[in-house]
């Protein structure tokens, strides 16, 4: 038998890649970092005992260069490596190459990744084996005649899917013929890009769908065992945003079923450690094989928090040789848990990434939870790779205790930075559809208003912890080097009490406010008269205590803004002069603005083309998606300032553009 690497090269970045480190420390394993230039700083690097820089900061000269990995991997002496997810986790090639430097590779052998990584080759194989699957096209040909004659077979809606891809990357909804040469070739753009692999399949799109996976594991000595499923029927964009283990609703009859139909689809590729079997489920129950993941998955907490069992521990051990601890008998699940993936990006802009420096990330502790992160204060979310902040966990004893530790987190997550979904989730884990588990791939579209609707005027307590933050700050910022009344802050002045008046602005809402001082507290005149006390807690806490009544309140000062998370809810609070004048503003804009940072992935006009509304004019690309930037209305492109592969700001003009 085989013993566990005294040195494990991680080849790969952020979350996982920390997550990876905590497993091997804790079994005295030694662990090396790799990092591109865009992480040189980056969290994981600084975790690890040794870190190694592998190239700049695009993902295919650093974290895809297969020879990049194996110089390190020769540098520092390692012994194993583990590929994590996403990147080379699902190559073949880097595995070959892997085991033919003398390291172990911590996943599957090369031949069952090849067979099952190719979404269109796992097809081939398992519909040879009879196990059921979604109608659609999964054939050798990919040029556009063929594919759009074996898109009318199918029928539409249909969906377009990278043959390499995961996480969402690489995928297409097409609803209509005319809309399948454009969307088929965003999505082989977006797979080369991804995966470095631009083939595709096809596949019917089924309404109603849920999306089941069940987590498999198998060792060298021909044992298999499935270890429960997870739900991930909540998604957008085709990523999944939810997850839960065990599905709401499963029957021990339909979770047998699957659990063998996946066991199964594992012995017939002779597959070696953690692997995910993704299931497309109708409203029947029926449930057809949609895609194998040869890797850990993103959402393997909940299954960890359900059965007790550190898969990443079972991953070193079994590419060290060992068999598999447990028999499928053994595996037992206990409680519910669930997953929520906090990300950079902007719901309220169709979920666009939104990269930036984390100038403050403090995150909520509570029972049962657990939180994955690969970032800390200072950190910044580049616009290279994937756009995840952090991954919030719980276990409870059922789903409803569940989803209460859940609330209770998130209004204590407190994340200053890049525009992110955190109100999203909060509001999502609330919807009925939610709650009483009607759950189907739909569920953000059919939840939609409730998910997008206007945030309500804010509360008088967020304005009020705003103005007991300042006044803190005010209070302990000029200590005084000589005792004197003059300089007391209670307030006291020969014609009376200290009165002073603010004007703070959050969003579009704007607020006069009056403050009287007093001794140990404020009356600050909002809507009506406030008696406000603070104490500050801690760097980054106070209690606030209004008319008497207390509640914790987190703030972070950036002066003249005053970051606020109180009640459930965070917004930033401006500090305005209220005799200062207003920016000029010399008339309409007439540019198309960049959404946000990336590169220009393709440019389709010229100056002076007339266009219809709709149509698409470029598009961008940042953390491994692409965003086309469309036509407003019909009209004119005056100019564009931009040109293929260019890096762009966010905000930066690209075309100006002249409506009919």
């Amino acid at each position: 038998m085989s013993s566990l690497p005294a040195r494990l090269l991680i080849a790969n970045r952020g979350e996982i890649a920390c997550r990876i480190i905590r497993t091997a420390r804790r079994l005295g394993i030694e662990t090396i970092a790799v990092y591109s230039d865009a992480d040189r700083h980056a969290l994981h690097a600084r975790l690890a005992d040794r870190a190694l820089r592998i190239g700049p900061p695009s993902a295919r000269e650093s974290y895809l260069n297969i020879e990049a990995l194996l110089q390190a991997a020769r540098i520092s002496g390692a012994e194993a490596v583990h590929p994590g997810y996403g990147f080379l986790s699902e190559n073949a090639e880097f595995a070959e190459a892997c085991t033919a430097e003398g390291l172990q590779f911590v996943g599957p052998p090369a031949a069952a990744i090849r067979a099952m990584g190719s979404k269109s080759a796992s097809k081939r194989i398992l519909e040879e084996a009879g196990v059921p699957l979604t109608p659609g096209y999964h054939g050798d040909a990919q040029d556009l005649t063929r594919l759009h004659a074996e898109a009318e077979r199918i029928g539409y809606p249909l969906l377009i899917k990278a043959s390499a891809g995961g996480g969402g990357k690489g995928i297409r909804r097409v609803d209509r013929a005319t809309d399948f040469a454009a969307a088929l070739a965003a999505c082989q753009r977006e797979a080369n890009a991804s995966f470095a692999d631009p083939s595709v399949l096809l596949e019917r799109y089924i309404i109603q769908a849920r999306h089941i996976e069940i987590q498999v594991f198998a060792d060298i000595h021909g044992n298999a065992i499935h270890l429960g499923e997870r739900d991930c029927s909540i998604q957008r964009r085709h990523q999944k945003v939810l997850e839960e283990a065990p599905a709401p609703g499963m029957t021990s009859l339909r979770r047998d079923a699957m659990g063998q139909a996946a066991v199964n689809a594992a012995r017939r590729v002779g597959y070696v450690g953690a692997g995910t079997v993704e299931f497309i489920v109708e409203p029947d129950g029926t449930f057809y094989f949609m895609e194998m993941n040869t890797r850990l998955q993103v959402e393997h907490p909940v299954t960890e928090m359900i059965t007790g069992i550190d898969l990443v521990e079972w991953q070193l051990r079994i590419a060290a040789g060992e068999p598999l601890p447990v028999s499928q008998d053994e595996v037992r699940l206990t409680g519910h848990a669930i997953e929520l993936r906090l990300y950079a990006e902007d719901p309220s802009r169709g979920f666009l990434p939104s990269p930036g420096r984390v100038r403050l990330w403090h995150p909520p502790q509570a029972a049962g939870l657990r939180i994955d992160a690969g970032i800390e204060s200072g950190d910044e979310i580049t616009g290279f790779y994937d756009a995840m902040i952090a991954k919030l966990i719980v276990h409870g004893d059922d789903r409803e205790q569940a989803l209460a530790r859940l609330r209770r987190a998130l209004r204590e997550v407190f994340l200053v930075g890049p525009r992110n979904n955190l109100e999203f989730l909060a509001r999502l884990i609330d919807t009925r559809s939610v709650t009483e588990s009607r759950l189907d791939t739909h569920l953000i579209e059919r939840e939609h208003d409730y998910l997008m609707a206007d945030a309500p005027p804010l509360e008088a307590t967020l304005w009020l912890a705003a103005v007991a933050s300042l006044l803190l700050h005010e209070a302990t910022s000029h200590p005084t080097l000589l005792p004197s009344p003059w300089a007391s802050r209670d307030g006291f002045r020969i014609a009376g009490r200290y009165r002073r008046r603010l004007t703070l602005e959050a969003g579009t809402e704007r607020r006069d406010i009056n403050i009287e001082y007093a001794a140990s507290e404020w009356c600050v005149t909002l809507d009506r008269a406030y008696v406000v006390q603070a104490q500050q807690l801690d760097t980054h806490r106070i209690a606030l205590c209004v008319d008497g009544i207390s509640q914790p309140a987190f703030v972070h000062l950036e002066l003249p803004v005053v970051h606020v998370r109180t009640s459930g809810r965070q917004v930033a609070v401006g500090i305005i002069d209220p005799h200062q004048p207003g920016d000029a503003h010399d008339g309409p804009d007439e540019s198309l603005r960049a959404p946000m940072p990336g590169r220009v992935v393709f440019v389709n006009v010229r100056a002076g083309d007339r266009v219809k509304r709709g149509a698409a004019l470029l598009a961008i690309e940042a953390m491994k998606m692409e965003h086309v930037v469309c036509a407003p209305a019909d009209g004119v492109v005056e100019a564009i300032h931009v040109t293929e592969g260019a890096q762009v700001a966010e905000a930066i003009a690209l075309v100006d553009f002249v409506a009919d």
